[in-house]
């Protein structure tokens, strides 16, 4: 599909679709669901991902908290914005732009994958630094020489219009989608959720998306920053994930002062929609410790 995911089509069916709304911040037309009272929760989908990712812990979390869970620039439903705007930085700046628009400012702020990058660099900067809790985060360059043939391979596919479609176009294929999900985060996750991916890498203006994330990010120059990231971060990581490395998460907890590493040995890089329920209960116990009832001193 060359254009982008209709909301009045691709998303009728979508989880929580009467949570959605739509808001024009920093350039963009953001897709946002809230849902929920009480301390404001920030929540950020990794690369290729969208709100859906968090559709059954976005309930569960919404019993305590005011939850926000936008679509990432270039992603789903959220449309606008430039390749530039999908750096880091940029990204961090329209979602400031988003949160002044909504007054909201977050108690916490979760993520996974990338999201948890984006989080640690809206939280660190914060008047008040921001708690962070990050399931399987992508934080640290790729090993060896993927640190540089990685971003460079999604820019040359960007400079190949036809590349975005191509991909879409395969993951079209019956049960390709599927496939392909396995095989990059080798986690099991339910049949809402598989169609939920299924229909964003099909879409080809999505996978433009996510390859302009990975082609803006530098992830070298951003794990030099880990150690001035002040805040207390609790990081959780799958032991079988495909797509980040546990030494990747084990390496980044060692360089942020403030953190803590969990690992869910049999989980993959969607451990937070494997076990939602555990997940949700995960959270809400960090806010406990850190937000509702902050213990003295960094975290242990």
């Amino acid at each position: 599909m060359k254009s982008p995911l209709k909301w009045s089509e691709d998303g009728g069916d979508w989880p929580h679709r009467e949570a959605s709304s739509f808001v024009h911040a920093g350039g963009l037309k953001w897709h946002v669901q809230r849902m929920g009272e009480g301390p404001p929760l920030l929540l950020l989908h990794g690369t290729g991902a969208s709100t859906h990712s968090w559709r059954t812990i976005l309930p569960l979390l919404a019993k305590d908290y005011s939850v926000i869970a936008p679509d990432l620039p270039g992603h789903a439903f959220t449309a606008g914005g430039s390749w530039q705007g999908r750096s880091l930085d940029g990204m961090g700046r329209a979602l400031d732009a988003l949160l002044q628009v909504l007054e909201v400012e977050p108690a916490a702020i979760v993520g996974h994958s990338a999201g948890v990058a984006i989080a640690l660099h809206m939280g660190g900067k914060a008047d008040k630094p921001i708690p962070v809790i990050g399931y399987n985060p992508a934080l640290m360059p790729f090993e060896g020489l993927g640190e540089q043939l990685f971003p460079a391979m999604a820019k040359l596919l960007l400079l190949n219009p036809l590349a975005p479609r191509l991909f879409a176009g395969i993951a079209r294929i019956p049960g390709e989608a599927e496939r392909f999900l396995k095989r990059a985060t080798n986690s099991q996750i339910d049949a809402e959720g598989l169609a939920c991916y299924s229909k964003l890498v099909g879409n080809s203006r999505h996978c433009e998306g996510a390859l302009t994330m990975m082609a803006s990010w530098d992830l070298s120059a951003f794990s030099q920053r880990l150690p001035g990231f002040t805040q207390n971060v609790h990081l959780i990581h799958g032991g079988q994930d495909n797509a980040v490395p546990l030494s990747s998460a084990q390496n980044a907890a060692k360089l942020l002062p403030n953190c803590t590493l969990e690992v869910l040995e049999n989980m993959g890089h969607l451990a937070h929609e494997e076990e939602p329920e555990e997940a949700a209960q995960r959270i809400a116990a960090f806010m406990q410790d850190h937000v509702l009832h902050p213990s003295q001193g960094p975290a242990q």
